[in-house]
């Protein structure tokens, strides 16, 4: 008889992600125009965001070896989803920057806590031949969230135009079921790894993996680190459209459609990815990201805007899933949650100098030429990947490579 590819598990864990990105990206495409309104300049909420993945990304790291290390998974990704529905209505408690900063870091530390574990659950329910598809379908069901929560933010502004705190405390409910959804999974019982083969645990070794990762996995990770340090955070496309006299209403209605785009596609493609190869479609993916940015440096009329934004959505559909999948198919599940923590802890840190670096370019060159330098060095990228031959799955040659 053949075994279902979406499990029970697999299934509960993708609703969960749906109900924190309806809280998440209710307030995600208002986040940069709250932020403006209450004084926040373009350096600030580059620094704001870069800090709040770096603290993602550190605690990705440190709590995937802990859960790497005892065995557990379930308990972090409990209190990740709990830790990240408090921060909602925290942002709506004061204006001050560093109550905000705070509240923004608490939502990111939930993440952290949640990810790697949550991922390597992802990992042990699938097989190597189906993992594109496993989690094609989570990040479809983690994306859908993403086109439900900004539609809430859309009614919600249309009827109550600049009450954005009042949007913070609504974003609480879809949080709150999260951490409700979380009670029903039930983890498969694992043995804490032995003591010798246990990870550094300490809070800021993140590079303790690279040095005993495969030589796959650092070529892959290198090439994905210096992408993420050109590639910011997408309120600064949000504001670029915003720049062009758009009401918020209409900015939100094109996040919207990104993510529709997004969560329709991310299934499908994690299916062809299983049947064609999974750098082909990263590479793909890549390629049309350095065409939406160069899109979005000369480009000034709104129809083409919506194109690029539908051509982000499909990148986003081939990327964001697969460098997961792609990376736990290199490591040997043992060590699933200690490789994807490792490599969005990284991730998260360039993504804090590429977010300051991005609000300082702005003020210093202007929004197209920071677009434009994005672009090119995703070029970059797409030519290392390409001349250099990556495993596609963990074999007992790569275990040599990492003891050698």
């Amino acid at each position: 008889m053949k075994s279902r590819i979406i499990t029970r598990t697999i299934l509960i864990l993708s609703l969960v992600s749906l109900f924190t990105d309806m809280a998440s990206e209710m307030l995600y495409p208002v986040m940069p125009i709250f932020l403006r309104s209450i004084g926040f300049s373009f350096l600030l909420i580059g620094i704001l965001e870069g800090f709040a993945e770096a603290t993602a990304g550190i605690s990705k790291s440190y709590f995937g070896r802990k859960s790497d290390n005892t065995g557990k998974r379930l308990p972090f990704v409990q209190l990740g989803y709990f830790l990240s529905a408090i921060s909602k209505p925290m942002m709506a408690a004061f204006v001050y920057p560093v109550w905000i900063f705070f509240a923004r870091s608490i939502d990111r530390l939930g993440k952290g806590l949640r990810t790697a574990p949550r991922d390597s659950i992802l990992s042990d329910e699938s097989t190597p031949e189906n993992k594109g598809k496993v989690f094609g379908f989570h990040r479809s069901m983690d994306t859908l969230g993403a086109v439900i929560g900004p539609a809430i933010a859309l009614v919600f502004l249309y009827f109550y135009p600049g009450q954005y705190k009042l949007i913070f405390l609504v974003a609480f409910v879809p949080g709150v079921a999260a951490v409700v959804s979380t009670l029903l999974i039930k983890e498969k019982k694992k043995n804490p790894l032995p003591e010798n083969e246990q990870q550094q645990e300490k809070f800021f070794a993140i590079f303790s993996y690279w040095k005993k990762s495969s030589l796959s996995y650092k070529k892959l990770v290198a090439a994905l680190l210096f992408f993420a340090l050109f590639n910011s955070s997408d309120v600064f496309l949000l504001l670029k459209i915003k720049d062009t006299g758009l009401s918020d209403t209409s900015v939100i209605g094109i996040y919207i459609f990104y993510n529709l785009v997004y969560a329709l596609l991310s299934y499908p493609v994690g299916i062809l990815a299983d049947k064609i190869g999974m750098k082909k479609i990263f590479l793909t993916g890549l390629f049309i990201f350095s065409v939406v940015y160069a899109g979005f440096a000369i480009n000034k009329n709104i129809y083409i805007f919506l194109f690029l934004f539908f051509l982000y959505g499909i990148y986003a559909s081939a990327t964001e899933g697969i460098s997961k999948a792609w990376i736990s198919n290199m490591v040997s599940k043992k060590e699933t949650a200690t490789a994807i923590g490792s490599y969005t802890g990284l991730q998260s840190i360039s993504a804090l100098i590429a977010s300051s670096l991005t609000g300082f370019l702005w003020i210093l060159l202007g929004a197209s030429a920071t677009f434009l330098i994005t672009s090119i060095a995703t070029l970059f990228v797409i030519i290392y990947l390409y001349f250099n031959r990556l495993a596609t799955n963990y074999t007992e040659t790569d275990s040599i490579q990492k003891q050698s």
